[in-house]
């Protein structure tokens, strides 16, 4: 039914909310939005948000968002992941991940971002599995 952008600095653009969607149904969803400009087969997860001082990044830290959306435009296509799901698959991944596909910086005005470029297909495989509790 609707599609409201946060834009304004507050607890919820802090807590990774971009957009607050509502269904015909009524029920509500928040999404975090992120956007690459070039087709890769990966999808970056956000490890370290400023590098010197350990700030987490989105994957690790707590979130009000419902969802991550991960867009990348030439291609027109966005992968879609429930935070809770794809934290847990973090926890679960993260240091194997970061060694099998390594690190990458970001410099933005005065900080290093670290994030671990995590291949779309795996990335979902364990976000799956994360959801499956035994």
């Amino acid at each position: 039914m609707s599609a409201v952008a946060v834009e304004h600095d507050g607890w919820a653009q802090r807590g990774g909310i971009d957009r607050l969607l509502t269904l015909a149904c009524g029920r509500t969803y928040t999404v975090d939005e992120k956007i690459r400009t070039e087709d890769w087969p990966d999808v970056p997860l956000e490890r370290w948000s400023d590098e010197v001082r350990k700030s987490p990044g989105w994957v690790q830290k707590p979130l009000a968002a419902d969802f991550i959306a991960y867009a990348h435009a030439p291609a027109a296509t966005c992968v879609l992941m429930p935070v809770p799901a794809l934290q847990r698959a973090w926890r679960q991944h993260g240091r194997s991940w970061i060694g099998l596909y390594g690190l990458r910086r970001a410099q933005t005005a005065g900080w290093t971002s670290v994030s671990v470029p995590v291949p779309r297909g795996v990335l979902m495989q364990a976000i799956g599995e994360a959801m499956f509790v035994s």
